[in-house]
Parts: structure tokens; C-alpha cells; sequence
């Protein structure tokens, strides 16, 4: 191999290093137009989805971060209710930096130590796949900002309990208690079905 080409293959190995280092990286950004809202809501759960999926999220570091995008997404509809239907330059910035401190924690907490055990089992997939049906919701516009609050406050109370169960059996699950979590699964699968097919958009 010649000289040429060693020079091209090591530059190729180095930007697709780079490439994939910036994959996750909890970017800052300028003042978003309300559009943009919408966008950064999607990207947080695809990234939650993705943590979920991996392992790289716990149950608890789930929770956590679930509660605070439910949050946010009830503290917009409330403002674009004050507001018919749109958000003030005020309230978008305010809503953008509470996004990227968001985006800075999921970014900590896919990259600590800690790691969920159980992200490829069934339990593990069924939350995984939740979060994507209600990114896509998001996605779409088929899910509001207080649709998807109410969905990711029971996602958070099922990611709650899990972990606790967890905690109190060695990190496993009875059989007792996988029926009783595919049980409330299906109650929330249920719930996202309804709300992205009910008459409720989210507003552009």
C-alpha cells in the first residue's frame, strides 16, 4: 500500500471516530422558533428510547429524566393555552434552556457508570418500544405536550416500580411481578394508541 493510501485510510478512520464521538453530545442551541420546541421534545425521547434500548439507562435514571421532560412538556401547554396557542421569545427561551440542561443529563447518564442489566429481555423491550411509539407521537404531532406528560407520568410510575422490585429481589423480576408490569404495559400501550388517534394535534 502506498503512501497515498495509508494517509487516506487513517483520515477516513479518524473522521468516522469523530463522527460517532458527536452522536450524543448534549449540543447547545441558540433560541429556537416554536417549531423547534416540537423537533427538541422528539430528539429527547429518541435519546431516552436509545438509553432504554442500550442499557445505558436505569430504570431510575429513566424516571428521573422522564418526570423532568414530562415537565417541560405540561409547562408549554400550559403557556401556549395562556397564549392561543403559541409561545412568547420569553417562554421559548426559557423552554430551551430547560432543554439543554435536559440534554446535558441524559448525556451523564448514559455515560456513567451505571447500566441497566435487563435492557434486551422483555420487560426491557416493551419500555424501549413504549418510548418510541411516544416519540413518534411527538414526531407526528399526534401527541400534545399534556398527552405526552400524562403518558411519560405512567411510563415514569412503571420504570419506578420495576426498579424496586429489582432492588428487592437481586435484581431480578418474579414471575408475579413480570405479569403484573406486562399488565400496566399494556394499559399504557392502550393509553398512547388513544391519543394518537383521538382529534388532538399538537400545534405547530
Amino acid at each position: 500500500m502506498n503512501r497515498t493510501l495509508v494517509t487516506f485510510a487513517m483520515f477516513a478512520l479518524v473522521a468516522s471516530g469523530q463522527a460517532f464521538a458527536q452522536q450524543d453530545q448534549p449540543a447547545q442551541q441558540p433560541a429556537p422558533k416554536d417549531p423547534t420546541v416540537n423537533q427538541r421534545r422528539e430528539n429527547q425521547q429518541d435519546r431516552i428510547a436509545n438509553g432504554v434500548q442500550s442499557g445505558q439507562l436505569t430504570a431510575g435514571e429513566t424516571k428521573n429524566l422522564e418526570s423532568r421532560e414530562a415537565n417541560v412538556n405540561r409547562e408549554i401547554k400550559d403557556d401556549r393555552t395562556a397564549n392561543g396557542g403559541t409561545l412568547t421569545q420569553q417562554e421559548r427561551n426559557q423552554v430551551n434552556r430547560q432543554q439543554n440542561n435536559l440534554s446535558k443529563s441524559i448525556y451523564k447518564d448514559k455515560h456513567n457508570a451505571a447500566q441497566a442489566h435487563y435492557g434486551n429481555n422483555e420487560v426491557g423491550q416493551r419500555r424501549e418500544n413504549q418510548q418510541d411509539r411516544i416519540a413518534q407521537g411527538i414526531r407526528s404531532g399526534q401527541m400534545t405536550a399534556g398527552e405526552a406528560a400524562r403518558t411519560e407520568n405512567r411510563e415514569q410510575g412503571i420504570n419506578q416500580q420495576i426498579h424496586a422490585d429489582r432492588a428487592a429481589n437481586g435484581g431480578k423480576l418474579t414471575g408475579q411481578e413480570k405479569r403484573q408490569i406486562n399488565k400496566e404495559q399494556n394499559g399504557a400501550s392502550r393509553q398512547i394508541y388513544r391519543q394518537k388517534h383521538n382529534n388532538k394535534v399538537a400545534p405547530k
